[in-house]
């Protein structure tokens, strides 16, 4: 209805600015983990042995995962994921009477031990994560930024 009733000029402005601006999205707070961590690759085998998507050290990976469950499997590496942040998340809440903000569930995933002063690096990487769940940067941002 905004072309019958506005001006001409009015609605190719409109139109023009909504061409020009990306749109914006956000992730869930796993898929942005799998895509900060390895790039959605279920494959990854980190520097220092993490294994899976989420890049989960392996002592951490056998203690959170049923024994058959594979690691390059995106199912079962979401599990094991998220049965590791529950306990997480669950000593956060304990200690701060509330729930971990995204930043701080970015960084209680990377470093829990830096939880209260997080290391520049580990910052920066909680921001992105941040972004990436609140859809502060577009489709072709957050595919270029690992």
């Amino acid at each position: 209805m905004l072309g019958r009733t506005a001006p001409k000029g009015l609605v190719a402005a409109l139109l023009l600015a909504c061409s020009l601006c990306p749109r914006l999205y956000a992730m869930d707070r796993w898929a942005a983990l799998s895509q900060i961590e390895s790039g959605d690759d279920d494959h990854a085998v980190g520097a220092a042995g993490e294994v899976s998507r989420y890049q989960m050290k392996v002592e951490l990976w056998r203690q959170y995962a049923p024994t058959n469950a594979d690691w390059q499997n995106p199912t079962d590496s979401l599990k094991v994921a998220q049965e590791l942040m529950k306990v997480r998340c669950a000593d956060f809440e304990q200690t701060f009477g509330r729930p971990p903000t995204d930043f701080e569930f970015y960084i209680l995933w990377n470093a829990p031990g830096q939880i209260r002063s997080p290391a520049k690096a580990v910052r920066e990487r909680a921001e992105r994560f941040r972004n990436l769940v609140t859809g502060t940067w577009t489709r072709t941002e957050a595919a270029g930024r690992r």
